[in-house]
């Protein structure tokens, strides 16, 4: 093993649980703005909500869950989008000693009660109609659940009302004695294999990765000449990345602004009007926005001068990379200059459709491609990529300030320590790490040895303590010659075409890899319309189609420009729909279900295989007799 133990603890450890942080705010600088909030979904305007107000309303709330019998210990659901009453419903629990138990809207009426029932919720709080009807068909098999409140039908009015008679001194009382060791939150696993498992997290681990980020990091949330950050928080709560966003503002004392709607329209306008200071979002929002800056400037006609600004944008990050890691001098004349002209002529503009004020940015769940992240460092907004995981509260890595190296997730944080197996695991200890799997000794023992957690991802270490993701242990393909290849680099290159929307590589017990690939609507509208194939219908479909083969064909030439020919894609199939979470082939946080996809596409892998599969040539290596740069099957 290789073993990088990093600095001590550089922030002072919890002494209470995270309620604490909105209540010493609200008493320290009451007037300070923690949240703005819309009065209404169509609305634009944004409505400050002071540290004191949110308190009052978090204490009110704890009122009514005490008048309820909530108590110390016990677990309650919250089944919603990322929106106001979210941030409300954790802090009044956690105020009273209650573990909070995320669950995804989205989840099905299977997903939802084996949650419930294991993690023996005593009460669960709905967004609306159809969750009150997901939760009441499985009541009957959930004997320990004795309330549901539903937020629209003003279910936390009446826990409000409820709990009027209850004294404040009750929730001051409860919310002492909650200690720094107590768990926090159940967070189910997305259970991209096998049925999710629940990772006890306690106050303590939620609580340092914010704070170590906050006290080494958090003054690059805050623009010069500007008092206050500000994040648009859309990443689901129900994931532990979209948690750490929270912890982050509340006890960080940024405003935090909710949007639950994750369409591209309501995601556009809540950046414009919101105009936060810092973006938080994950790999697949930065090649959405990319593209569409790509797709915007080719539709006006200056896609010539977008593709020459981001090569500018990206020869100027790197530059500036070499430089801050001390191989450089930097940018040259004329790159300065270059770079000048696109700031006045591209970057602003672009800048600007996120609001305008955004100065840094973290991405996060997966890596971030090397590219896309010199990119958006090009054209002024640095995104820091990091690495984390549920079972490590969402904290183990970040870009250390003014050594930032793209194409890796960082250093790890501090008090943190990173080890990398023989076989490539990666290995976390720290105060962060869970405190296990509810129910379940066996995978806790499994995860846990010796205090370090076995993560499943697949990773390297260079000398100077950064670390590069390079796959999922599990997702490790081993053709049918006994070449292993993990699949994460080249379904990253694959996606970095603008046509490409998702990408899964196969080739299990086969003789070589494959890749499923679906397309983005958006951008294959605009491709067929500047295609301009004048022509019957039936010649035109047949001309769109054969120039489609050979632009997919190309996007998957560049992704093996990355790896060893026996490690390339040598078919592929692009499939009609997207994968999606309704059909079970994405996890409620967007990530692979790899086994369901490969068993739901079963035939068409097959097919594919079998399309242009010919008797192996005399004198050459199996796959290669078998298969050449020609075999390539669209769907």
């Amino acid at each position: 093993m290789r073993d990088l133990g990093l600095a001590p603890p550089s922030v002072k450890p919890l002494t209470g649980g995270l309620a604490d942080s909105l209540f010493e705010t609200a008493a320290a600088d009451p007037t300070r703005p923690l949240i703005a909030r819309r009065p209404d979904p169509a609305s634009t305007a944004w409505e400050e909500v002071t540290a004191v107000e949110l308190c009052d309303q978090v204490t009110d709330l704890a009122k009514g869950m005490i008048a309820c019998g909530i108590s110390p210990g016990h677990r309650v659901a919250i089944m919603a989008r990322t929106r106001y009453e979210w941030t409300v419903l954790s802090y009044a629990l956690w105020a009273v000693g209650a573990e909070v138990v995320p669950i995804y809207p989205t989840s099905s009426r299977d997903q939802v009660e084996y949650i419930l029932r294991d993690a023996e919720c005593v009460a669960v709080v709905v967004e609306d109609e159809q969750a009150i009807m997901t939760v009441g068909s499985v009541c009957g098999s959930l004997p320990k659940l004795r309330h549901v409140w539903q937020l629209d039908a003003g279910g936390l009015r009446q826990l409000v009302e409820q709990g009027e008679f209850v004294p404040f001194t009750t929730v001051e009382s409860l919310r002492r004695i909650v200690l720094p060791d107590s768990t926090a939150a159940l967070m189910y696993t997305s259970g991209t294999t096998g049925r999710p498992l629940g990772c006890a997290l306690s106050h303590q681990g939620i609580a340092h990765p914010c704070d170590t980020l906050l006290a080494g990091w958090g003054h690059t949330v805050v623009p010069p000449g500007e008092r206050q950050g500000s994040v648009l928080a859309f990443l689901p709560f129900s994931h532990v990345y979209g948690l750490l966003v929270q912890g982050l503002c509340i006890r960080g004392g940024m405003v935090m602004g909710h949007e639950p709607d994750l369409s591209e329209a309501a995601l556009a306008t809540a950046l414009r009007t919101f105009r936060p200071t810092y973006f938080c979002a994950v790999p697949s929002i930065f090649e959405k926005i990319y593209k569409n800056f790509l797709r915007a400037a080719r539709q006006a006609g200056r896609g010539a001068l977008f593709e020459r600004a981001a090569d500018t944008a990206r020869d100027f990050a790197a530059a500036l990379e070499r430089q801050r890691l001390g191989g450089g001098a930097g940018p040259g004349f004329d790159l300065r200059l270059q770079h000048a002209l696109y700031e006045r002529t591209v970057y602003r503009k672009l800048r600007a459709s996120l609001g305008g004020r955004v100065c840094r940015a973290t991405s996060g769940g997966s890596p971030l491609n090397r590219e896309l992240s010199l990119f958006f460092e090009g054209i002024g907004i640095y995104v820091n990529d990091g690495y984390g995981l549920t079972e490590t509260s969402g904290g183990v890595t970040a870009q250390p300030p003014g050594q930032e190296m793209s194409g890796t997730v960082g250093k790890a944080l501090p008090g943190t320590d990173i080890r990398v197996a023989d076989d490539g695991e990666i290995l976390v200890r720290g105060p962060s790490v869970f405190q296990g799997y509810v129910n379940d000794d066996a995978a806790t023992r499994a995860a846990l040895y010796g205090g370090w957690l076995a993560t499943g991802d697949l990773g390297r270490l260079d000398s100077d303590g950064y670390l590069t993701i390079t796959g999922r242990k599990k997702d490790v393909i081993i053709t049918s010659s006994g070449k292993s290849v993990s699949p994460a680099l080249l379904e990253q290159r694959l996606r970095q075409h603008p046509l490409v929307h998702q990408a899964v590589v196969v080739g299990d017990n086969q003789p070589c890899i494959g890749a499923l690939i679906t397309l983005d609507p958006d951008f294959l509208a605009f491709w067929r319309e500047s295609l301009a194939v004048r022509s019957d219908t039936r010649m035109r479909e047949a001309r769109e189609e054969n120039a489609l083969r050979e632009e997919i064909a190309r996007a998957v030439a560049a992704a093996n420009s990355a790896v060893s020919r026996a490690e390339s894609i040598r078919v592929f199939r692009v499939l009609p729909d997207p994968f999606d979470v309704a059909r079970g082939l994405l996890t409620p946080s967007m990530k692979l279900r790899r086994d369901a996809i490969v068993q739901h596409y079963a035939a068409q892998i097959e097919a594919m295989y079998q399309a242009r599969s010919r008797g192996p040539r005399d004198g050459l290596p199996d796959e290669q007799a078998h298969w050449d740069d020609t075999d390539n099957v669209f769907g």
